[in-house]
């Protein structure tokens, strides 16, 4: 089994950064892709960004150019920079692993929150 220990969430003012960081342990091999869910009040769990053991990386388009996904596979560790916030990105982040027989895997999340 795989665990992910979730940081760096947080209240940012419009036009700010955060930094997500997202360490996995256990079962780390059987892990092929690593990335960040996102859920908003009232809305479904979206995938914001997701990046391969090979870093082959997708990033959605609401926050391509504003979010960049970064992995360091030695750490097993995945990173969301979150520069230019916007109001709508207020949300409970939820760090993600795709194990390679398929199965997802999600963290406890951890809340970002965006004000004017």
């Amino acid at each position: 089994q795989v665990q992910l220990v979730e940081s760096g969430g947080g209240l940012v003012q419009a036009g700010g950064s955060l930094r997500l960081s997202c360490a996995a342990s256990g079962n780390t091999l059987s892990i092929d892709a690593m990335g960040w869910y996102r859920q908003a009040p009232g809305m479904q769990r979206e995938l914001v960004a997701q990046i391969t053991t090979t870093d082959h990386s997708y990033v959605a388009d609401p926050v391509t150019g504003r979010f960049i996904i970064s992995r360091d596979n030695a750490k097993n560790t995945v990173y969301l920079q979150m520069n230019m916030l916007k109001l709508e990105d207020t949300a409970i982040y939820y760090c993600s692993v795709q194990l390679d027989y398929g199965a997802v895997i999600f963290g406890r999340g951890t809340q970002v929150t965006v004000s004017s």
